[in-house]
C-alpha cells in the first residue's frame, strides 16, 4: 500500500521496521530516478534536492575534523546559547534518558558545542561522528535533525532513510532552530537523538516547545539587561537638552528625552564613537555608555546624497539589507519573514497593499494583522527607506537584488506563493 509523504511519522510509530524498509526504498528510488512506493515528505525531498545539486556523496560517510577542545570551549564561552543551558537540560535531559535518546546542541555553524544523554546511545552517536566539536551541517554530512533545521529555519524530524547519507540510516532525530529574539539571527539547533527503534511521532513538538521556551528565556533576559542600562541611562539623559537616546549593543532602546519612544534603531554594524547618520534619526553623534551606547541628535544638517539599498538573499541561510549612501553605511541580518517582505518590496517597486502581501505570503489576503505586524518590526529599522499606503520602498533609493546562483537557494524555508513564482522565474527545473 503506497503511503502519502504525511503518513511515514504515524505509520513509524506503529511499525518502525516496516517504515524504515520503506524508507528505504523510496530513497533508493529517488536516488536512481526509479519508481518509489511514496513520495518523499517535501521538506526531507528539498533537502535531497539540495544534497544532489551540492555534491554529497549519500553512499560514503564524510566527515570534517572536529573542533579542537580549546575551541569547542571558547565558542561555548562566547555563545549565546549557554544562557539556555539549563532550561534545555532541564525540559530535555530527563525523558530523553529514559527513552533512550541524547540532547545535541550545535551552534549557527552547524558545530556540536553540548551533547548529553543516555551513555549508551552516546556510544552509538559516536561511531556516526556525532561527536563534540563536529560538523553536521547539511551540505557536510547530508539530511539531518542540526543542519536541515538551520537551513528551514522549522523544526525538521528526520527518520531512518529520510537521511541522505546511508550510514545515518539507522538513526532518529528531531531539531529545532533557537533563534534570537533581539535580531532574528539563528543561534543554533537543539536536537534529540536515538536509535532508529526509539522513534516517536510527538518527539518533534516536544523539542520544538522547548526551543521555545529557550528563546522566551532569552527575551526575559534581555528585558532585564534593558532594564539595568535603563538605571545608568536615567540619570546621564536627565541632564541633556535636545533629541537623545540610549540603546544596547543591537540598538533596542532603553530610554529617550526630547523625542517620541523608539523600540529600535538601527546601529552600524561595527558602531564606533564619533558623528554617525542613523535610520528614523538622522545625524547624531554615538557615545559608549555602560553596556550601549547614548546617541544625540546632532546640531548639522543630516548629510545628503542618493540611497542605496543593498537586499543580499545569494546565501542559503543568512540574508542581509545593507544601507549606504551619504555618510550612512549600515547593515541587518534578517529574520526568515523580514527577509520574505522585503524580497516581495524589491520585486514589487510600485508597492503592496497589506493584502497584497498577505497574498503574495501566504496565499490568503485576510491574513493582513500578521502583515502590518511584522511591517511595523521592519519599519523600526528601514522606516526611513519606506513608504506605506501601498508598502514600497521610496522612490529615490537605488534598491539592488541580490539572488543566489541556483533558484531553488532562493529562500529555501519559505513556502510563500510569491517566492515560489520567483524561483520558477529564474528557472527551477
Amino acid at each position: 500500500m503506497a503511503l502519502s509523504p504525511m503518513d511515514v511519522t504515524q505509520f513509524a510509530a506503529v511499525d518502525t521496521a516496516r517504515a524504515a524498509r520503506m524508507l528505504s526504498e523510496v530513497r533508493s528510488a529517488r536516488l536512481s530516478g526509479g519508481r518509489a512506493p511514496a513520495a518523499p515528505r517535501p521538506v526531507i525531498e528539498q533537502s535531497w534536492d539540495r544534497m544532489l545539486r551540492s555534491g554529497v556523496d549519500p553512499e560514503h560517510d564524510f566527515r570534517s575534523g572536529l573542533l579542537a577542545p580549546e575551541e569547542i570551549r571558547r565558542r561555548r564561552e562566547t555563545s549565546e546559547l549557554r544562557h539556555v543551558l539549563p532550561v534545555l537540560r532541564e525540559a530535555l535531559l530527563p525523558v530523553a534518558d529514559v527513552a533512550h535518546h541524547i540532547m545535541v546542541i550545535a551552534d549557527e555553524d552547524g558545530r556540536v558545542l553540548w551533547r548529553e544523554g543516555n551513555a549508551r546511545v552516546l556510544r552509538r552517536a559516536d561511531g556516526l561522528g556525532f561527536e563534540l566539536g563536529a560538523d553536521w551541517r547539511e551540505e557536510v554530512v547530508g539530511t539531518n535533525g542540526v543542519g536541515t533545521p538551520a537551513i528551514t529555519r522549522r523544526p525538521v524530524q528526520v527518520f531512518a532513510s529520510e537521511h541522505f547519507v546511508r550510514s545515518q540510516a539507522t538513526w532518529t532525530c528531531a531539531g529545532a532552530p533557537i533563534t534570537d529574539p533581539r535580531s532574528g539571527r539563528l543561534l543554533g539547533v537543539v536536537d534529540v537523538s536515538g536509535p532508529l527503534e526509539t522513534m516517536h511521532p510527538a518527539t518533534l513538538a516536544w523539542v520544538d516547545s522547548v526551543a521555545k521556551l529557550a528563546e522566551a528565556r532569552l527575551r526575559e533576559l534581555h528585558t532585564r539587561s534593558l532594564e539595568r542600562l535603563r538605571a545608568v541611562a536615567a540619570p546621564v539623559l536627565a541632564r541633556l537638552g535636545g533629541r537623545a537616546l540610549v540603546a544596547d549593543r543591537d540598538g533596542w532602546t532603553a530610554a529617550v528625552t526630547g523625542m517620541p519612544y523608539l523600540d529600535r534603531v538601527a546601529l552600524p554594524k561595527s558602531p564606533e564613537a564619533g558623528a554617525r547618520w542613523l535610520p528614523a534619526f538622522g545625524a547624531c553623534t554615538m557615545e559608549p555608555l555602560a553596556e550601549g551606547w547614548l546617541v544625540r541628535a546632532a546640531a548639522g544638517p543630516v548629510p545628503q546624497g542618493a540611497t542605496r539599498i543593498v537586499l543580499d538573499l545569494g546565501q542559503p541561510r543568512r540574508w542581509t539589507v545593507r544601507v549606504l549612501g551619504g555618510a550612512e553605511d549600515w547593515a541587518r541580518e534578517l529574520s526568515p519573514r523580514h527577509a520574505e517582505l522585503l524580497y516581495l518590496l524589491a520585486v514589487h517597486r510600485g508597492g503592496r497593499s497589506a493584502a497584497a502581501l498577505a497574498e503574495d505570503l501566504f496565499g490568503d489576503p485576510a491574513r493582513t494583522v500578521t502583515v502590518r505586524a511584522e511591517m511595523s518590526r521592519v519599519r523600526r529599522y528601514l522606516g526611513a527607506y519606506l513608504e506605506h499606503r501601498p508598502y514600497r520602498f521610496c522612490e529615490d533609493a537605488e534598491v539592488e537584488l541580490r539572488l543566489p546562483a541556483d533558484p531553488r537557494d532562493l529562500l529555501p524555508h519559505s513556502t510563500a506563493p510569491t517566492v515560489a513564482e520567483g524561483r520558477a522565474a529564474m528557472g527551477v527545473p
